[in-house]
């Protein structure tokens, strides 16, 4: 999983090097990044069912084996349309690793044991894609670009032996495979997700956006009715009946989009007043992994003693706060308030984040596990590819014309609107359960009428 999380953002800095080796304008090397996302946004819809079908640590394991492989392909690509080949079969991969891997996770630990999973999982879901940048800043000026892709290799051949020998099998029986749903979800999502990563570039209303938007926008609600009345649907949406899951799933949409939204267009404030380099600009950001990081442990000692809600909904206020004060006129100017900001960022809203991923998850039965947690992650997702999309968008309406305009006040109007998604985020976590997940009434130790006769 942290290898997913890395390739999600390690080639950015490379695109330009990439377009140069292969003699092709930058615009056609960014489809290896889009190529990879849109493939992995495909993949999320039938992850749930292949895991409940077929196990999920043949399912985790296999992906993991087709990620390795085709990272090595990528590596040894000669020319653009084979990288853009081996990305997409990396991102189908990818797209399993994830929601696999955290249903295993979550089967393994019941609710009031998750918490301690948390120093763990931000380790793959928010360091990781931190680090991509630098990482591949570094790999490419002193190795090459081909590196990025070679250093999955080993790492994944020594984690699928290492799954072999300690990962347990879990399998569900699903009656059927909704293959309505699938190809109405499937193209939906990679529609939407290519809409939302070439719109900013390319502009709205260029055909292939203009095309993919509203068509991807009438299979998603297509899809949704057909999911709906399904008797096996392949995405069970009425799991969102359950209020707090629910709440959970709206939040990680607001928050993900709040978050990669502030993330995209601060970099651009920091260039556009400070006129900083960009990888000063991509490093002034980092500072939010390491308040991930320390999120984790405060999340694991404050939500026994305050409960979800009331743990979610301050720090999801103060969020909105810290996303507020980096729109203020001034502060983009002092590095150190910058630093201190953004790692003020990662742990306010990494502690809201964490606490409404474990609480959201409590009531979920163990065999809807692998269905809820693709629903969880397509949403997302989505919410990501989302709030970049709205960013950019009210950059280019204010008057934005990209990294080379250095007036910064579109770039704080597009933050201050990321500052009204966080908020939003506080009317779901009012919704969350006042009281942790506990253990069970009973545990696991024998009753005085289950022991054994003495002999």
């Amino acid at each position: 999983m942290c290898m997913n999380g890395l390739d999600s953002t390690i080639v950015n800095p490379a695109l330009l090097t990439i377009a140069r080796d292969f003699d092709e304008p930058v615009s056609a090397a960014n489809t290896v990044e889009v190529a990879f996302l849109v493939a992995l946004a495909v993949a999320l819809p039938v992850a749930g069912w292949l895991g409940d079908r077929f196990g999920t640590k043949k399912v985790f394991l296999g992906a993991l084996a087709v990620f390795t492989a085709a990272s090595a392909a990528c590596g040894l690509a000669q020319n653009l349309p084979a990288l853009v080949l081996a990305r997409v079969l990396q991102g189908v991969a990818g797209g399993l690793l994830t929601p696999v891997g955290m249903t295993l996770l979550f089967r393994a630990f019941p609710p009031h044991e998750r918490m301690k999973l948390s120093k763990v999982l931000i380790v793959p879901t928010a360091l990781m894609p931190a680090l991509g940048p630098p990482l591949g800043g570094f790999l490419t000026e002193h190795l090459s670009w081909h590196w990025l892709f070679f250093v999955n290799v080993p790492l994944g051949a020594a984690a699928v032996l290492i799954g072999l020998l300690g990962l347990g099998e879990h399998k569900e029986e699903p009656e059927g495979f909704d293959l309505k749903g699938f190809l109405l979800a499937t193209p939906a999502l990679g529609l939407l997700t290519y809409a939302l990563g070439f719109g900013p570039a390319h502009g709205w209303t260029a055909p292939p956006v203009l095309v993919a938007g509203p068509l991807g926008l009438a299979l998603l609600a297509a899809g949704c009715v057909h999911l709906l009345r399904a008797r096996t649907p392949l995405l069970r949406l009425r799991l969102l009946a359950d209020k707090v899951f629910a709440s959970a799933t709206v939040l990680a949409l607001v928050t993900s989009a709040g978050l990669m939204g502030v993330l995209f267009a601060f970099p651009l404030l920091y260039q556009a007043a400070l006129g900083a380099s960009a990888l000063d600009a991509g490093l002034s950001v980092f500072p939010e992994a390491l308040g991930l990081m320390l999120a984790s442990q405060v999340a694991d000692r404050l939500m026994p003693r305050l409960g979800p809600r009331w743990l979610a909904v301050p720090a999801l206020l103060l969020a909105t706060a810290v996303f507020g004060a980096l729109a203020v006129p001034g502060v983009a100017e002092n590095a150190w308030a910058v630093r201190a900001l953004m790692f003020c960022v990662g742990l306010v809203l990494g502690t809201a984040v964490l606490t409404v991923q474990i609480a959201g998850f409590s009531d979920v039965p163990p065999p809807a596990m692998g269905q809820a947690m693709a629903l969880f992650t397509i949403v997302r997702t989505l919410g990501g590819a989302l709030g970049i999309a709205v960013t950019a968008a009210v950059i280019s309406a204010w008057g934005g014309a990209g990294t080379h305009d250095t007036d910064p006040g579109p770039y704080r109007a597009a933050i201050a609107v990321t500052a009204g998604l966080v908020a939003l985020g506080t009317l779901c976590a009012l919704r969350m359960p006042k009281e942790a997940p506990g253990p069970p009434p009973f545990d696991d130790e024998p009753q005085a009428d289950e022991l054994p006769a003495a002999a």
